[in-house]
């Protein structure tokens, strides 16, 4: 989880109060206490905002063959009868919910907000070569904002892909939701241009429990799931798995 969400699920429970003061004076401190004494772990909490760039070398060919053998995945979608992505608001959020696009090999689409022109472009274009129907889920705030996201979404990926079979559907946050898992809520801003046509207060994808935001996802995707190709896929990975440790092997004994 990242620092953003604990705090949007302490709030849920009712130990904190929903201030920036509280996030900053309360969850933020005690956490870095909390790591520095060792008191929880430092992977526990995640920061997707920066990362190391550096291209993958290896000390030597075996090497590079062990690692292929060992990490070797055959492309689960190729003989589906579907093509699934998964679209997130929040780069925060990444963390948690690749954690179930990443073994059914489902891309993760990150917005960041309204996402650019050249990105909906890139995703239009994959969408299109697929030649099968897509299925589109989106993962976003409750806000002014984060409901035309969705809309502009969607609409950038129907301009740029004009002949392609599209389904397009906003999964949370939902008003449904908010009340079902009891989210907590925080005033409209009255600064955002399109709050004029939105009613109610606003919600935070990030205030959706860990669990639940994996659940969702994890539901979205195995819906699409032939189980007999699944099998076919996996028996095959596994003989080319095989196949790759057989010749790191070989050049061992070279």
């Amino acid at each position: 989880m990242t620092v953003r969400q604990v705090f949007y699920q302490l709030v849920s429970r009712g130990v904190i109060a929903k201030t920036e003061g509280e996030h900053r004076q309360t969850v933020v401190r005690l956490l870095t206490a909390m790591r520095r004494a060792g008191e929880m772990p430092f992977g526990w909490i995640g920061d997707n905002t920066r990362w190391m760039r550096k291209p993958r070398t290896y000390s030597s060919m075996q090497d590079m063959l062990a690692l292929t053998a060992q990490t070797y995945r055959r492309a689960l979608w190729d003989n589906q009868n579907a093509y699934v992505e998964i679209w997130l608001e929040k780069d925060a959020l990444a963390g948690v919910v690749y954690q179930e696009t990443d073994p059914w090999d489902v891309p993760l689409m990150v917005t960041r907000g309204y996402p650019s022109l050249s990105y909906l472009y890139e995703a239009a274009e994959a969408i299109g070569e697929c030649g099968k129907p897509a299925y589109l889920y989106y993962f976003g705030d409750w806000d002014p904002s984060g409901v035309d996201i969705t809309r502009s979404v969607e609409r950038g990926i129907r301009e740029f892909a004009p002949n392609a079979q599209i389904v397009f559907e906003r999964i949370a946050i939902t008003p449904q939701q908010i009340g079902e898992l009891r989210l907590p809520t925080r005033p409209t801003k009255n600064t955002d241009s399109r709050s004029k046509n939105f009613s109610g207060e606003s919600v935070e994808v990030d205030a959706i429990p860990p669990a639940v935001l994996r659940g969702l996802v994890k539901e979205c995707i195995e819906k699409h799931i032939d189980r007999r190709a699944l099998a076919r896929t996996r028996k095959i990975e596994a003989a080319e798995r095989e196949t790759l440790a057989t010749i790191q092997q070989q050049m061992q004994g070279l």
